[in-house]
């Protein structure tokens, strides 16, 4: 029968060989059976069924009555799959025991796992999602053609009354009154060789990280989870990005002096070869004047 057929594929991905699986079902229901008999209902061969009853046996999902002739009767059902689920329950736990001692005394270290994106639609479609999921805090930092892809999600967490701390290369209108949004203002006007390069890094509730970067412009490639690394990576980057943009919007005119546009002379302190280049000049402070 189909049902019987069926019934025996899930006795066999619960552990059944195909022969247990036809035996039991053919016992289950049915009045004490020989070995003889069973053969002739479930079309296991009889040389093979006797062996088949005793593996059952072992499994205590069949009893044998009497020894001339023997019979045999299947557990009822019910019995038999809390036996089952015991059973894997049992071997489960000493699996998860067993792995753990293994990994606790095996050489220190450790595979970091991440998630990877090759196409804006999908680096944008996964912070976006990380996004509308946020609760309490969003750090952001990408040029503005990228956060115009996430403005949407943005403004209804800014609603929600997350707190975002944004950093934008280039200009936009965005505005959140519960966080902050600092333009990126030190390369103003200024042309590097990466021009071209575009980014975005995103930490949210600092749970879930996302590092997306097109050297290119176009060429997008990206890691997401919620790794401890990542996030202490990726938002140590937006912080401390942050903080440098804030310091050039306050002392912007003494930072030119001492490192040019750009800020420049900072990256160019020490020479290719290891050898530290001349500082550049620190800003005059005025004379102070006797009393």
């Amino acid at each position: 029968m189909a049902e019987h057929a069926k019934v025996v594929d899930q006795l066999i991905m619960l552990g059944f060989s195909q022969y247990e699986a036809r035996t039991y079902v053919g016992l289950v229901g049915q009045p004490a059976m020989t070995g003889y008999a069973l053969s002739n209902a479930t079309q296991v061969p009889q040389p093979k069924v006797y062996e088949t009853l005793r593996r059952l046996e072992e499994k205590q999902a069949v009893v044998r009555i009497g020894q001339d002739p023997a019979r045999y009767v299947a557990i009822a059902p019910d019995v038999l799959l809390d036996q089952l689920e015991s059973r894997f329950q049992s071997r489960l736990t000493d699996a998860k025991d067993g792995l753990r001692q293994v990994a606790e005394t095996g050489p220190a270290g450790g595979v970091h796992v991440f998630e990877g994106a090759k196409q804006w639609e999908a680096v944008a479609a996964t912070a976006t999602s990380a996004v509308q999921h946020a609760t309490r805090h969003i750090c952001v930092s990408a040029h503005a053609e990228q956060l115009a892809d996430l403005r949407t999600a943005l403004c209804e967490a800014d609603t929600r009354g997350v707190r975002i701390d944004a950093l934008c290369i280039g200009k936009t209108t965005l505005d959140f009154e519960h966080g902050s949004l600092l333009t990126h203002s030190s390369t103003d006007g200024v042309i590097h060789r990466h021009h071209r390069a575009r980014h975005l890094a995103l930490v949210v509730d600092n749970a879930t990280a996302l590092w997306a970067l097109a050297p290119a412009g176009d060429d997008w490639d990206s890691i997401s989870g919620g790794d401890p690394m990542l996030l202490s990576v990726v938002e140590g980057y937006i912080r401390h990005d942050i903080y440098v943009q804030r310091i050039y919007r306050d002392f912007r005119s003494e930072l030119d002096e001492s490192y040019g546009p750009g800020l420049e002379a900072l990256i160019s302190h020490y020479g290719t070869r290891g050898q530290r280049a001349p500082a550049a000049k620190p800003a005059r402070r005025p004379r102070r004047r006797p009393a």
